[in-house]
């Protein structure tokens, strides 16, 4: 049983909190993704798991025993490193055997495993070679055979792809799923890209400044976000944000006035400050209105940049009455709207459209707090909330 739990773990540098009040359990056979912004909190997380830091308060189970302060040697893990660290006098066979012979297994075990992990991530018949004549793909290969030697409760894993290029980092994300579906060993994936994150994982937990702001599954993140922190990390390009207030079933904004079709929501009431989130893709052209489950009224916005993705264009406006003859389009940035369209949208830049909201991808969070108030704000009568997050939608473990 590979269970890992984290209950109330801290992690201190003098003044310093890194990690705080950390709680998180990980299934046996789950592959958990721990993402966050750089000097979130998450590698520290990965290092208390490991036993290469040890935690200023709370308590650490793997596998039901407490290994609080044990050694990273008698936790039943292997780790796989950003930084490969092979061993560059040595061949392949020696490389991932390494561990093995330090704890002095017999040849005869040596051999069946090493040929076996081989196996697993494609490096046959290139035991003998040198490292240096590998390619960067083969290199980080080597690296997960010699954890799979082990046959470890947990798989721990820092970055493992941040150096190689996006081609390749794509195709050892593909090859590190379908190997930890294959062992079925409870792995513990630490990244900045939550792309990353997004495809590979059955649970993220999201960090920020060293505290836990969401562990749920990808779509629940991206879908139905506990916090703005979460609603702006998870998506790209990340969700539009606008800070208002409640007025009679409508957000009151310079910009942006939205009838939202709702005349109470759980604990806000009219006259209450919320910032309501709209994710690119969430918002049509009126003339695809339709296309939207429940359209807002138009709202008039003028055309700054457009970037052609290929699949899709990306659409930066700003609303069309701060415009002016000498700069059309030119606004505050905090009322910038960025909307995913069709490629074979006709829309040019200095263009003056309207735009509708799906009222059912609306989200709303409270402006003192940042937590979530609901996803999505109305239902098919039009004036009632169609998720209320009061009963539990925030941060989970």
């Amino acid at each position: 049983m590979g269970r890992v739990r984290l209950t109330d773990t801290t992690k201190r540098y003098e003044d310093v909190v890194a990690v705080d009040d950390m709680n998180i359990e990980i299934e046996d056979g789950e592959f958990l993704t721990l993402v966050g912004p750089s000097g979130c909190g998450k590698s520290t997380t990965l290092e208390m798991i490991a036993g290469l830091t040890l935690p200023s308060e709370g308590r650490i189970e793997i596998t039901g025993e407490e290994v609080t302060n044990d050694p990273p040697k008698d936790r039943d893990i292997a780790m796989v490193f950003q930084n490969i660290a092979l061993f560059p006098h040595m061949n392949v066979y020696e490389n991932i055997s390494f561990g093995l012979r330090l704890r002095k297994y017999d040849d005869e075990e040596i051999d069946e495993r090493v040929e076996r992990a081989a196996e697993i991530v494609q490096l046959e018949g290139m035991l003998d070679r040198d490292v240096d004549e590998l390619s960067g793909g083969q290199q980080q290969r080597v690296g997960i055979a010699r954890a799979i030697v082990r046959e470890p409760a947990v798989f721990l894993m820092d970055e493992p792809l941040a150096n190689l290029d996006a081609k390749l980092r794509v195709h050892m994300r593909t090859e590190i799923q379908r190997l930890q579906k294959e062992l079925d060993i409870t792995t513990v994936y630490v990244t900045h890209d939550q792309e990353e994150a997004m495809t590979m994982s059955d649970r993220i937990a999201i960090i920020n400044d060293g505290e836990l702001q969401q562990c749920a599954p990808p779509l629940i993140c991206y879908d139905e976000p506990a916090n703005r922190f979460v609603a702006g990390f998870i998506g790209s390009p990340s969700m539009n944000q606008f800070d208002g207030v409640l007025d009679g079933g409508r957000f009151g904004h310079p910009a942006y006035d939205v009838a939202l079709g709702l005349s109470e929501l759980g604990s806000v009431s009219s006259g209450d400050e919320v910032t309501l989130g709209i994710r690119p893709e969430d918002v049509y052209l009126s003339a695809n209105a339709d296309a939207a489950a429940a359209p807002s009224e138009p709202i008039t916005v003028s055309v700054d940049v457009l970037e052609p993705m290929g699949d899709q264009t990306f659409a930066y406006l700003f609303p069309a009455n701060q415009a002016t003859d000498q700069s059309p389009v030119m606004g505050d940035e905090a009322d910038q709207l960025l909307v995913s369209l069709d490629p074979d949208s006709p829309v040019a830049e200095d263009d003056v459209i309207d735009v509708v909201f799906d009222r059912e991808k609306v989200h709303l969070f409270d402006l003192a707090t940042g937590q979530a108030i609901a996803h999505g704000v109305v239902d098919a009568a039009g004036d009632v909330a169609a998720s209320d997050t009061k009963e539990g939608r925030g941060v989970s473990d």
